[in-house]
């Protein structure tokens, strides 16, 4: 892939042209419509004009309306709730006169995909607003990490969005019979989930995907060189976000996304470009994560206790899964992984949880206590 680079105005002028290319219905290009238009009805009476956020940068966003894109402040908006944050997506009640202009408020938000941050603290990070589609991108140029790929589709399925894995660079898997075991091995990994095989460098796949997204909001998401930009780059028609070339060594890339940018597709929807994610954090994702191992969920209401753990209980469907080989063990250690994480993280906030899980040990530590003192009389 080779580099280029473009400056933020290039941004700015999208924006710009693609509001004034909807005259008649400007936001309608955007996703706004009667639903939004009833539920903005309070803010109009108060003399605010809506916007939907394209951008977020520093306390500030660009916001487009129907006269055009206005820089704005989010001083307004809450910004030490993570959850009440200002995002790239959202529906905006704007000031439309003054300097500086103010966001006021944001419409109740009908998806959001939220994922935990690196902190210690549980916090949580807005990623993308009122999403219809998660599109996640894994770049076919480094080996695949199924396990990632489950933490994404948790968080997706979480958000209320669907989610849809594409296979980046599959140019670069010139064996058909390769590309069709990788993409029998996603497809195990994500069950009900569309999986696509997509190379924006010869278009392969990029025709399907500019379909399954028109018409709605989707984010754009992965790691850093899995190809998202050129990918964006492909669905638009035009080199409007900046690429670098991935390291050859190992596939990854720079940041070259800065920020979560809404764009405008040719073919109808929107679609919102996100920085590469280094860590894909679970926050109160349980049942996303149900959702992404639907099929232990199903096998689960088949077990003998309603409480089964799945790790040694007497008629448990999901072991005897496991022994007849039609579900993998990795799937099943991923789901326990990623289930305990999640609790740990949603324990963090809530002190019921805690006090339960502190009682679980108990419990079991005064079980192993027991059973250790049982052997030590029996060898007496």
């Amino acid at each position: 892939m080779s580099s280029s680079s473009f400056s933020s105005s290039s941004l700015s002028s999208y924006f710009t042209a693609s509001n004034d290319s909807a005259p008649g219905r400007p936001l309608a290009a955007y996703g706004w419509d009667d639903v939004w238009a009833a539920e903005f009805a309070p803010y109009a009476e108060q003399g605010l004009v809506p916007g939907r956020v394209v951008r977020v940068d520093r306390g500030q966003c660009d916001v487009v309306t129907a006269s055009g894109t206005l820089r704005a402040d989010t001083a307004f908006v809450t910004p030490h709730d993570p959850m009440r944050v200002i995002c790239t997506g959202d529906w905006a009640a704007v000031e439309p006169a003054g300097d500086p202009r103010f966001v006021r408020a944001y419409l109740p938000r009908r998806t959001a995909f939220v994922r935990g941050t690196s902190s210690n603290r549980s916090e949580a990070q807005i990623l993308a607003a009122n999403v219809d589609m998660a599109i996640i991108a894994v770049s076919l140029a480094v080996e695949l990490d199924l396990g990632r790929i489950e933490r994404f589709l948790a968080l997706a399925w979480e958000s209320g969005a669907q989610p849809v894995v594409v296979l980046t660079k599959c140019d670069l898997v010139p064996d058909p019979v390769g590309l069709s075991y990788l993409l029998q091995d996603v497809e195990t990994t994500a069950p009900g989930v569309r999986v696509l095989a997509v190379s924006a460098a010869t278009g392969e796949g990029v025709e399907m995907l500019g379909e399954l997204v028109a018409g709605g909001t989707s984010v754009l998401l992965g790691q850093s060189g899995a190809g998202k930009s050129t990918l964006a780059n492909a669905l638009l028609g035009e080199e409007v976000m900046a690429v670098q070339a991935a390291r050859e060594v190992d596939g990854k890339g720079r940041h070259t996304t800065t920020t979560r940018n809404l764009l405008v597709l040719p073919g109808g929807g929107v679609l919102i470009d996100t920085p590469g994610l280094r860590g894909v954090g679970l926050y109160d994702a349980e049942s996303g994560v149900g959702q992404a191992f639907s099929e232990i969920e199903e096998l689960a209401a088949d077990c003998r206790f309603h409480d089964c753990a799945h790790l040694a209980e007497p008629g448990c469907a999901v072991l005897e899964a496991v022994e007849d080989g039609s579900l993998p063990q990795r799937r099943l250690e991923s789901y326990r992984k990623l289930l305990r994480e999640n609790r740990r993280i949603v324990a963090k906030t809530d002190a019921r949880l805690r006090a339960g899980i502190r009682r679980e040990w108990k419990a079991k530590g005064a079980e192993g206590r027991a059973n250790g003192a049982a052997k030590r009389g029996g060898l007496r």
